[in-house]
């Protein structure tokens, strides 16, 4: 029998539970954890954490995934450094992976509306969770995962009002099919004005958020922040306990 995973100091907050429940479910299902992070401070590490998870070999959940900001190729390499193969995940149908970098993907060269491409992309996603959790698929859990807002606002020609809407949709999947809803923003690409309009509405929506910052001291070879990144995983931990 396979020994789930040690649990860790991001699991217990997302999932309040032990080891051996998160692994079961990675995310509880229902909600939606925003990820913030900074120029100084990437919050990438935390996305791949969570892909990783969702796709435990301890679980049926599946994954579908918005990037707009790399080519798979890109995250396949780095899940692979931490044991997770995400071609065999994507044709074993518990990945299901939107590259958003590609030209036709956002029908840029079709004249269609900006409107008429993100209504387009919703009802793909919608269709996606809808597939994974019917009875020939089977999966019992979806967690939909948005890499990132910011890159996906610049797609949308800056409409702050188009991102929140369709952001809005995709919250609504968490009360319609209980799933998970997933998405990495910056925080500091947003001046006053806008993070009021942006940014805040997206924390109001979340359940949970992650706030990824540089230490306070600055970089240093002794860590006492709340993570530290090796090179095939992440370990989280309460500040103070580890140096």
């Amino acid at each position: 029998m396979a020994i789930p995973p040690p649990s860790n100091l991001l699991d217990e907050a997302l999932d309040g539970k032990g080891a051996g429940d998160f692994a079961a479910s990675p995310l509880s299902g229902g909600r939606m954890v925003l990820v913030e992070d900074c120029v100084e401070t990437g919050g990438a590490f935390v996305l791949h954490h969570l892909l990783k998870r969702c796709l435990s070999p301890h679980s049926s959940d599946a994954v579908v995934f918005l990037s707009f900001a790399h080519p798979f190729s890109h995250y396949d390499r780095i899940l692979r450094k931490m044991g997770c193969n995400l071609s065999s995940q994507r044709d074993n149908k518990r990945l299901l992976f939107f590259d958003m970098l590609m030209a036709d993907r956002l029908g840029r060269n079709r004249g269609k509306s900006v409107e008429d491409i993100f209504v387009a992309l919703y009802g793909d996603v919608h269709r996606a969770v809808e597939l994974f959790l019917s009875h020939e698929e089977g999966r019992r859990h979806v967690t939909l995962i948005v890499d990132d807002v910011s890159l996906m606002e610049i797609d949308a020609k800056g409409s702050s009002n188009l991102v929140l809407d369709f952001l809005h949709y995709c919250h609504s999947l968490t009360s319609q099919f209980a799933c998970s809803f997933v998405a990495l923003n910056h925080d500091d690409v947003y001046s006053t004005a806008d993070r009021s309009t942006l940014l805040l509405q997206m924390e109001y929506l979340a359940e949970v958020v992650i706030k990824v910052e540089p230490l306070a001291t600055g970089l240093a070879k002794d860590v006492h922040g709340q993570f530290r990144i090796k090179d095939s995983s992440v370990e989280y931990f309460y500040p103070g306990s580890k140096t």
